[in-house]
């Protein structure tokens, strides 16, 4: 484990048939929806794997043994909440208190991602207190903090086209870096003409 003071949060759904990728699924079938699931988790594995920070892995149900997230590199934990909102303050509130200094959250459905994004994220933390990805649909894909602020998951519409923006607002009087907006994986346009997908998405 490295000694750094910078924490990587990872949120990924447990990749089970018919439980991810529901948007998708509903156009190319759960089985197709979950292979690109599974694509997209290793896909974060190998953009994580090598960033020297503390990572920690935080699954929807519980602790899987032997999956992409090798035991040597991540912490693994479990989402803790009701919603959202309340499962990412509780990740972060316990990054600060373990005394990390600077703290990002990711999610595992980004093709569009790269480690020197992430690297770049965490370098952007020492001008700014915050830092923000927008995705293409309205979200964001990336947040990243060195003060814990917790209105920002507070009263969201999560899942809505106006999350970015209402983030935007919680933060009109802090120093941020809005990093370029790019696009993640929720249904089958955000695929259909990309490459890589091409294979989940010939019919048998």
């Amino acid at each position: 484990m490295t000694n750094s003071k910078n924490l990587l949060l990872i949120f990924t759904r447990n990749p089970e048939l018919g439980k991810c990728k529901t948007r998708l699924a509903a156009t190319i079938g759960d089985h197709a929806a979950l292979e690109v699931y599974k694509f997209l988790l290793q896909h974060t594995a190998n953009i994580t794997h090598g960033l020297d920070v503390h990572k920690k892995v935080y699954y929807s149900e519980s602790i899987w043994k032997d999956d992409v997230w090798d035991e040597k590199v991540y912490e693994k934990k479990v989402q803790q909440g009701n919603n959202l909102g309340e499962r990412m303050i509780q990740a972060f509130s316990e990054g600060f208190n373990n005394g990390f200094e600077k703290i990002i959250i990711i999610g595992s459905d980004m093709l569009d991602l790269s480690q020197s994004d992430l690297e770049n994220a965490f370098s952007a933390l020492d001008e700014n207190n915050f830092v923000i990805g927008p995705a293409e649909d309205g979200g964001y894909y990336l947040l990243g903090m060195k003060i814990f602020k917790p209105q920002l998951f507070q009263d969201k519409d999560w899942g809505k086209d106006t999350v970015f923006s209402d983030s935007m607002a919680n933060l009109q009087t802090e120093k941020v870096d809005v990093l370029v907006a790019k696009n993640d994986i929720d249904v089958y346009e955000d695929i259909k003409d990309i490459d890589a997908f091409q294979p989940f998405l010939k019919q048998p």
